[in-house]
């Protein structure tokens, strides 16, 4: 049956001519009694009517409604049986007429959602729908509109990028749409917490199960953070009293004020006419954004939205909340993940901890297992290195605790690439100066443990058992050339970090890369006396990588640079300065040396016996 009424519906559709449309919206403006055009021009509000034709029933319908919606009762307001009232032909009428407009209102949103519309026409339905939510609570803000809108777009299964861009650009900037947007934000998360929590109590149960909520669940959280995200954040100053209101500025607010509610919804008519103004609004504004991020972030988010968050979080959301210490929860759990996810939540774990109080153990512990050589590959190494370097800026850090990482950054800068080692230059260079305790490292010759470093063996020698252990104890506690520390220790006091030398350092003196070997030449300044030295920048090295050490050399202006070729043709395999082969010395050529060596003593001895004998002959005679 239905099937035949909607193929009625669209032979009538086909038969009816855009003058048709304007002459019922005409005779339904003019008079009370075309009021029946109103279902005939709702019918023409559909994703499958022509585009004009949904124009011009659209015009019609909001020139009827506009003027009409203070009067209207509320969608969810149900009369007790003892109501006189509902009996009242007019209060019929206009339930009838609210009926009618929610209908348009779920016309409107299927038109503004369906991909067979235009953009243009979704940025007129999107117009309209906004001015219903302007003026159809009285003048005031109507929220219930506005989350149906919201919460439309959110579970719409077709993308909605183009629609939540015009929301952002074109009514974002409106304090009171901001507002709304947080509260409605902060049910559907909650909505979605609920939801997630049975499904996987439906999952326990039922292992059988083969629908995957996740998909639907990961494509509805991409939307909420695309809403949150392109919300403009709120300025610090709340005193501040000229923000853009899209709704009315709530004039009524002393007047419904004193009056007694007798009911819930008077009670929260009272409340809308208090929040509607723009002071109230940015007063509490810091308490939904909390509350509507806070749900958002109790969600399970994909990897991306995690990451995203995270990258964020710092800037974009701990400023505004009321208490940013309620997101330690969530940055310690995301700090204890590891890997990447541990690197992003690194920043607000430490503005939490430096500007709020937070007290989180075994910090450095975490922060030390994250040095490997993996990081100084990953997306976010320039702020990962400059948090590494605020964390280690205290006084206060234990001696060992800055061996360690110095000792684990400078075996770092064996395998990583260049632009590393820059960074682990800068960042030891920061550490011998902050610490001087730990510049034992740097003296310690030979890389290994002495003799005074085991406190049993010291004792052996202070007693003198005997000579001969000695030596022994002697030779097995210094070990040349094994280095005491254990890269593999997760636990900065168990690396043996303090046992042992930055022998690593030095190696970089050689490294094939100029700028490594020239940058490595500052550690060899006396740090301890820190009027003549000063720290060094992280940031100018935290972000180097192949291309920018590329450049700068490219920059560089070299007098002299190697040649690939000849100046001047050369006459012989080998010329006179290289005669002696760059050090290399041959057998044949030292024993062709002794023996004109040889040869030239000979003759000089003979020389000398003939002219002995000539002044013996001289004497004689």
């Amino acid at each position: 049956m239905a099937s035949i009424l909607s193929k009625k519906q669209k032979q009538k559709h086909k038969s009816t001519k855009l003058s048709d449309l304007k002459t019922l919206g005409h005779d339904l403006l003019s008079s009370r009694a075309h009021v029946n055009n109103l279902p005939k021009l709702l019918s023409f509000v559909s994703p499958t009517s022509p585009p004009q034709f949904v124009l011009e029933s659209l015009l019609s319908l909001q020139a009827f409604f506009t003027p009409l919606l203070p009067d209207l009762p509320s969608s969810s307001s149900k009369p007790s049986a003892s109501n006189a009232s509902q009996d009242d032909p007019d209060f019929i009428y206009r339930t009838w007429l609210r009926s009618k407009f929610d209908e348009l209102v779920e016309s409107l949103i299927q038109v503004l959602l369906s991909p067979q519309s235009d953009e243009t026409l979704k940025e007129v339905v999107l117009d309209t729908i906004m001015e219903f939510v302007k003026s159809g609570n009285g003048g005031r803000f109507h929220s219930a509109i506005y989350h149906r809108l919201l919460r439309s777009i959110v579970h719409s299964t077709t993308p909605a990028n183009f629609l939540l861009d015009l929301l952002a650009s074109k009514y974002f900037k409106y304090i009171d749409v901001r507002y709304f947007t947080y509260i409605s934000l902060e049910k559907l998360s909650r909505v979605l917490d609920a939801k997630d929590i049975s499904d996987d109590r439906n999952l326990n149960t039922d292992c059988n199960d083969g629908g995957h909520p996740s998909e639907s669940m990961d494509l509805l959280i991409h939307k909420i953070h695309y809403i949150m995200s392109h919300i403009p954040s709120l300025e610090a100053s709340v005193e501040k009293t000229d923000y853009d209101m899209w709704s009315g500025s709530g004039d009524d607010e002393d007047i419904s004020g004193n009056l007694k509610a007798e009911n819930k919804q008077h009670m929260t008519e009272k409340h809308n006419d208090k929040v509607l103004t723009a002071a109230s609004i940015a007063k509490k504004m810091k308490l939904k954004f909390t509350k509507a991020w806070l749900s958002f972030l109790r969600l399970p988010l994909p990897l991306d939205v995690y990451k995203e968050v995270l990258a964020t979080l710092h800037q974009a959301v701990i400023p505004y909340l009321s208490n940013p210490v309620l997101l330690c929860d969530f940055l310690t759990r995301s700090y204890d993940i590891g890997g990447v996810i541990s690197v992003m939540a690194l920043s607000g774990l430490f503005i939490l901890m430096t500007q709020y109080g937070l007290e989180y153990p075994n910090f450095y512990e975490k922060l030390y297992a994250l040095l490997v050589p993996s990081i100084f590959m990953a997306r976010h190494r320039s702020k990962f290195f400059q948090l590494v370097d605020a964390c280690l800026k205290s006084p206060l850090l234990p001696a060992y605790l800055a061996a360690a990482f110095a000792k684990k950054l400078s075996r770092l800068s064996i395998s990583v690439p260049p632009s590393g080692a820059l960074v682990i230059i800068a960042l030891v260079h920061n550490l011998l100066r902050r610490h001087p305790s730990i510049n034992c490292l740097v003296n310690r010759g030979g890389g290994g443990a002495t003799v005074k470093d085991d406190p049993e063996t010291e004792q052996r020698v202070a007693d003198g058992v005997n000579d001969t252990a000695t030596a022994s104890a002697d030779k097995s506690v210094k070990k040349p050339g094994i280095d005491p520390f254990d890269n593999e220790q997760s636990d900065p006091i168990k690396s043996n970090a303090m046992r042992s030398s930055l022998w690593e350092i030095d190696t970089l003196r050689h490294h094939y890369c100029p700028a490594v070997s020239r940058f490595v030449l500052s550690l060899e300044n006396d740090l301890t006396v820190r009027a003549k030295t000063t720290e060094i920048s992280v940031g100018d090295f935290s972000s180097g990588s192949y291309a920018t050490i590329f450049g700068e050399q490219m920059r560089r202006r070299i007098k002299l640079a190697p040649l690939a070729y000849y100046k001047v043709p050369p006459t012989s395999l080998f010329s006179e300065s290289e005669s002696e082969f760059l050090g290399w010395t041959f057998k044949c050529e030292d024993s062709k040396r002794k023996n004109d060596i040889n040869d030239e003593n000979g003759k000089i001895d003979q020389d000398c016996n003939h002219n002995s004998v000539k002044r013996q002959r001289v004497e004689c005679s």
